[in-house]
């Protein structure tokens, strides 16, 4: 688990079964986390991408790929031109939540439709490349682009295409300065929308009702207003 922010950046390429990840520099973002804090195992958000290190170097280390992630990510395309990525270690239980839950899974692409100064802010603009996820999106929503926990400042009435306003440091600490229009990003949805769906949608389908131990829980009724506003919550 991660929370979209940010420690250092780093190049990716491909090697055989896998990805090599370099540290541009040691505590890119001066925030103290260098590869030497590395263990193997360890979790990594690689643009977003959850990888485990199978393999450290002084300057980085080594993970495996599967098929899925690769077919869901910007990683192979990125690997090939040893292109810039985000780097960030899994979050403790101890850590601050500054950022949102981020699991690290890709939920899918999207594309850059600009990029445009204002003020001394940035506003970023994207679409989804399967507009079904935006559903998942609404203002004040949160997001990760490329693994950068940002929040929506405003998106078309299906969620597919949404804008962003960055911060200065955001802007210059991540690979975000480097987008252009066309360029592709991997976005992940926030977690809680994505469960808030499947409780709901669990009772439309004619899920079976409760266990009946009277605990209180959803069981297998499904989450709606009907049982919020039962057991007090609405």
């Amino acid at each position: 688990m991660f929370t979209g922010l940010v420690r250092a950046t780093g190049t990716i390429e491909a090697v055989a079964g896998g990805v090599r990840l370099r540290w541009q520099a040691p505590a890119a973002t001066g925030q103290g986390w260098a590869p030497a804090e590395l263990l193997l195992g360890d979790s990594v958000a690689v643009d977003g991408v959850c990888l485990t290190v199978a393999e450290r170097f002084a300057d980085g280390f080594r993970a495996d790929v599967s098929p899925e992630t690769l077919s869901r990510s910007t990683l192979a395309a990125k690997a090939q031109r040893r292109a810039s990525v985000n780097l960030e270690p899994a979050l403790r239980l101890a850590d601050r939540l500054g950022g949102h839950l981020v699991s690290g899974h890709v939920d899918g692409l999207g594309q850059v439709l600009g990029a445009a100064r204002t003020g001394d802010s940035w506003r970023l603009e994207l679409a989804w490349r399967d507009p079904t996820y935006g559903r998942y999106v609404c203002e004040k929503a949160s997001i990760a682009v490329d693994g950068i926990s940002l929040t929506v400042a405003g998106c078309s009435g299906d969620g597919s295409r949404f804008w962003i306003a960055v911060i200065p440091h955001t802007w210059t600490e991540t690979t975000l300065h480097q987008l252009r229009p066309g360029d592709v990003v991997n976005l992940e949805a926030d977690l809680l929308a994505k469960y808030a769906e499947r409780l709901l949608s669990s009772r439309a389908a004619g899920a079976p009702p409760g266990d009946g131990t009277g605990d209180g829980s959803a069981g297998g009724q499904g989450l709606d207003h009907g049982w919020l506003a039962e057991h007090g919550w609405a």
